[in-house]
Formats: structure tokens, sequence, C-alpha cells
């Protein structure tokens, strides 16, 4: 495992307005040229979190996908954030892992956030994406997965040549003020109870249904001590993440080995989607 560089990039995400959040991310993430490995956007940094934005979701081929494309080769960076997408016949809250190589993973969010009315509109993911950087196993989520610690846990599996599933897990989001305090010790508790890095990319302002965004962006130790705090305003910053001080936690401290079995049913308890 090499370091890993991620910048955490909080922004003020324009109202169901793809060209100026174009033009305002991409003038942002070009800003860290040259200096990191990833780039974190917000949920939803091309439209704000909005269930009206379900008509005008886009597809694989889209202008939109293709400008993901074209700034992760242009900051040499991967460039990861979700969009609304229009797939087999549904629409998801799809987070792209786009690489430098024009290459990329996706995942489609797994909890849709009901007191918003998401499941209404949105299909539900049923694959967790874990990916490598570096050396480093990353697991992609979205905003509300964050309330759920059993699709979260991390296991050593055999799949992951004896390591632990993940080492960094990163939620981007759209998550109101009015439960950033939620936010935040989530947040730590996810780092703490997985033994692993955790980064939440949140976004800032006020959207187009009068909801305040507090920012809040982080980047948290396997201890759950943040590294760094964006605040709420709006900020770039990248982090630096080492290898050394986890696996030497995970060694010193390794509470996974007492974890309980078990299994995920990904299919069942589904009331829209097959």
């Amino acid at each position: 495992m090499q370091a890993l560089s991620v910048s955490l990039v909080q922004g003020a995400t324009r109202w169901h307005d793809a060209a100026s959040n174009r033009d305002y991310y991409g003038d942002l993430v070009r800003t860290v040229v040259g200096q990191c490995d990833l780039v974190v956007l917000p949920e939803t940094f091309l439209s704000g979190f909005s269930n009206a934005s379900c008509a005008t979701a886009v597809t694989m081929d889209d202008e939109n996908v293709r400008w993901m494309r074209s700034l992760a080769s242009e900051v040499g960076a991967v460039v990861c954030g979700s969009l609304l997408v229009s797939d087999a016949g549904h629409v998801f809250n799809r987070l792209l892992w786009m690489r430098p190589d024009g290459s990329y993973a996706k995942y489609d969010k797994r909890h849709l956030f009901r007191m918003a009315g998401e499941h209404e509109h949105y299909a539900r993911g049923h694959e967790r994406l874990l990916v490598e950087l570096n050396g480093w196993r990353i697991l992609p989520q979205i905003c509300y997965d964050l309330r759920f610690p059993v699709w979260l846990r991390n296991r050593v599996h055999e799949q992951a040549r004896g390591r632990m599933d993940y080492d960094l897990a990163l939620f981007v989001a759209n998550w109101p003020a009015m439960r950033r305090r939620q936010w935040r010790t989530l947040l730590r508790a996810r780092a703490i109870e997985n033994l692993c890095f955790v980064v939440g990319v949140n976004r800032i302002g006020v959207d187009g249904n009068g909801l305040a965004y507090a920012g809040d962006s982080t980047a948290l130790d396997c201890l759950g001590d943040p590294l760094v705090h964006l605040g709420a305003q709006e900020q770039v910053v990248t982090v630096r993440f080492e290898h050394t001080a986890l696996l030497a936690h995970r060694q010193d401290f390794p509470a996974w080995m007492d974890a309980d079995a078990f299994t995920l049913d990904l299919t069942g308890n589904d009331e829209k989607n097959p």
C-alpha cells in the first residue's frame, strides 16, 4: 500500500443546473491538479438532491458523464460523486468512480431516503462496490447508506486475500444542517467499528427546497479522530492517508476477530423494484 492523497471538494451545488455545476465544480477540482490520487464530490453534485430531477436523469453516454471522464483525465486522478442516471428502465442515484484512463466503476445507492420520498422515484442498488487505488481497498457509499452499519460492516474475506474488505470508506452526501450532529457522529462510529479511515463529503448552501447544508465534510482516522474538517464554507482540502497507522491499529486492537458472522439478503424487502 502506497500513501493515498484524497481531495475533498465541498461546494454550493446549483439547483437543477448541470451546466453551471460543471463549470463550478470543474474550477474547484482543477485547483488540485497533480496534488491527489482521488477527488471526492458531493452527492448529486450536478443537480442537487431533488426528486424532480428524476425526469431529467442522464444516460451513461450523456455529456455529463463525458465531462466527468474528461475532468478525471485532466486532473490525473480518480473523480467520484453521484449523478442521477437512467439505466435499463430505472433511474438510479449512481456514484461514478471515474478513472483518468476513462474506465469507471459504479455504485447505485442501496438505501433510499424514504423521508423525502426517494424510494418512490428511484431504484435501489443491490451490490456493494469495492475498488482499489494505490493498493488501498475503498468502499464508496451515498449519504443515507451511512445509517446502516450491517450493510457497511468490514470483514476479513478470502477474496480480499486475507485482508479486510476495505481500508477506506467514503460517503458522498447532501446531508441537511438540521441533522449535522448525526452526520458527524455516524461518520465517527463507522470509522471506529470498522477499523478503517473514513471520508465524508457534503455540500453547503441552501437548495431549491429551502434546505440548508452545513458542509462538515471530514476525513477521519481509524480511531474516529478528525484529520481534517471543512466547516461550512466552500473549500477544497487534500488529506494524505498513510497505511502504517491503520495496519498497526488492526494488529494491536483486532476487534474484527470477534465479529459476528452473517450474510446479507440483497434481494428481499424491496417494495418497488426487483
